[in-house]
């Protein structure tokens, strides 16, 4: 549970009984964020560097929060984001990046995802930015998904996706509106199964399998 008081020192806000998983295939990565959120009273319940193992894990840990590479070696952040987020849509999701464009905007939103933070970024700007998410509020900004999806319909019609299939764009469409993988298959009737498949075919179709 995500409880929040004011530092009357400072007169900003406080997180406590923030429950972070972090999950990345970089190990050094993993320790340098676990030192800066444990010095932020943020605590760190478990941390894995595969999409299989954060998708056993994290159901049994019950984080408030996680924060996701991008790029694992069994398969993408977003995907994790989705699958995890399935079980329990309250579950907040925070991309890590190497890019600071509208892929990685694009990757937030398909993720279902409360934003994306730089690797790059200094400690203490990463750390605000994971504070943020705990205490509620949302990375992206307003209308940002509208104006992904705008973006992404705009390029399908114009031939740059060619290969998504109706249902593909069905899905992708639900996607846009921030439904979990189970949501999707309750409203389209296609199999769990069908859903993640079809996911998965639609985010290597627009090139989340190449970058981190």
């Amino acid at each position: 549970m995500l409880t929040v008081a004011t530092d009357p020192a400072h007169g900003d806000n406080v997180v406590g009984g923030t429950r972070v998983y972090i999950l990345d295939s970089h190990a050094l990565v993993r320790l340098g964020l676990r030192e800066l959120l444990e010095e932020a009273h943020l605590e760190v319940v478990g941390e894995s560097g595969s999409a299989a193992e954060a998708s056993r894990r994290i159901p049994e840990l019950q984080p408030d929060l996680v924060v996701i590479g991008a790029h694992l070696p069994d398969g993408t952040g977003i995907e994790v984001c989705r699958e995890i987020r399935s079980d329990n849509p309250d579950l907040r999701c925070l991309l890590l990046s190497s890019y600071d464009d509208d892929h990685a905007l694009r990757g937030a939103v398909l993720a279902g995802a409360v934003g994306y933070v730089l690797r790059q970024l200094p400690g203490t700007a990463l750390v605000e930015g994971i504070r943020r998410v705990a205490i509620g509020e949302s990375l992206l900004a307003p209308g940002a998904e509208r104006a992904v999806m705008e973006g992404l319909y705009a390029s399908q019609d114009n031939g740059k996706h060619i290969g998504l299939s109706p249902e593909e764009l069905r899905v992708l469409a639900l996607m846009g509106q921030g439904l979990t993988n189970r949501q999707i298959s309750e409203e389209t009737r296609f199999a769990g199964t069908a859903v993640k498949i079809r996911v998965a075919a639609i985010l290597s179709k627009l090139g989340f399998e190449l970058r981190g």
